[in-house]
């Protein structure tokens, strides 16, 4: 295991020892390469520089209490990254390659696995671009799909615990009937104004309103929007956020624990009835909200009044974590365990 101080780890970039790659020429896929490269060779021409022919995914590995690795729902990530690509018009990654290459590359950087009970996870970042030379708007005729893996922090600086956040009008993340359902870059690229206005302001991120009304709740930054009272689970529908897997999990969690789940529109107004609300995705699992303010009308929505994590968020929380670290029984078959 490399000598790393893993429980002060950031969420960001370190380099391991190795990623995966495999590309996509003549109608089909090739073997599996291994590369100690983090560098990609392209055509300056290539479809993903130009147009925007870029998708990704974002999944961890989890090193149990049983000393154990695990993938939490790799499945459901190569689904995803498959809608991506259709939506999109790339070359449609095969759920078994996927899979494949998400052990292969675990296995290979195994000592970049953090240790149990400190905090940190290996990050795993399967990458899917087109690589095929156009110069009209036309999908690539050939791709490339990779993954790296980089060992991380928590997201938020402080684990699970309260955050406020802030609604922003000036900024779209994605447009109704756009790519906002896709896991793509542009989608981020869009965000990134809003995301500085809202670190500007000491805010954890920005929150997003519907784009075509501005009347309903639609993303928390880069994360999905829940909210829970009278027992029940709320959580935004809509055809122009990503559909989260951590979202479906907790809301599976939700329904395991007794509790009403609920897909919906949400107005504004109504995020004054919630006892509890959260941001959701896999960097941070969690990040229940202290407060949401409205600049532009001079509201403020205090979620949290004691400033803490909320007994159903907490309970949750930990109930997916245990899940994933192997503390927990694993009900629904989410877990992959990658055999060293």
């Amino acid at each position: 295991m490399k000598n790393l101080e893993w429980a002060t780890l950031p969420f960001g970039y370190v380099q391991a020892d190795y990623n995966v790659r495999c590309y996509y020429r003549d109608g089909k896929w090739g073997e599996i390469e291994v590369s100690s490269d983090p560098n990609i060779t392209m055509s300056i021409a290539a479809t993903c520089l130009h147009y925007g022919q870029e998708g990704f995914e974002g999944m961890k590995a989890y090193r149990g209490k049983d000393g154990r690795v695990r993938l939490f729902r790799a499945k459901d990530n190569a689904e995803r990254l498959q809608q991506t690509a259709r939506g999109i018009l790339m070359a449609e990654v095969p759920t078994d390659l996927f899979i494949e290459m998400c052990e292969t590359v675990v296995r290979l950087n195994e000592e970049w696995i953090p240790p149990y009970e400190t905090g940190a996870t290996l990050y795993l970042r399967p990458l899917l671009i087109g690589t095929g030379a156009q110069v009209g708007v036309r999908p690539a005729t050939e791709y490339c799909f990779l993954i790296f893996v980089t060992p991380v922090g928590p997201y938020f600086k402080g684990g699970f615990q309260c955050n406020p956040y802030v609604i922003t009008r000036q900024w779209d993340r994605a447009a109704p009937l756009g790519t906002g359902r896709y896991k793509v870059g542009g989608n981020y690229a869009a965000s990134m104004q809003a995301n500085h206005y809202a670190h500007e302001k000491g805010y954890a991120a920005e929150f997003y309103l519907d784009a075509k009304e501005k009347k309903y709740m639609d993303e928390c930054g880069a994360a999905n929007f829940f909210g829970i009272k009278d027992n029940t689970y709320v959580t935004p529908l809509t055809d122009s956020i990503l559909p989260s897997i951590t979202n479906r999990s907790l809301m599976q969690l939700a329904e395991d624990l007794g509790m009403k789940v609920e897909r919906r529109p949400i107005l504004e107004e109504e995020l004054s009835t919630f006892e509890e609300a959260g941001a959701c995705g896999t960097a941070a699992v969690i990040s229940p909200i202290s407060y949401i303010d409205d600049p532009d009308n001079d509201k403020r929505y205090v979620i949290s009044k004691d400033g803490k994590p909320g007994p159903i968020s907490q309970k949750l929380y930990d109930m997916l974590r245990g899940i994933q670290y192997g503390t927990e029984e694993d009900k629904h078959g989410w877990v992959t365990f990658v055999e060293m």
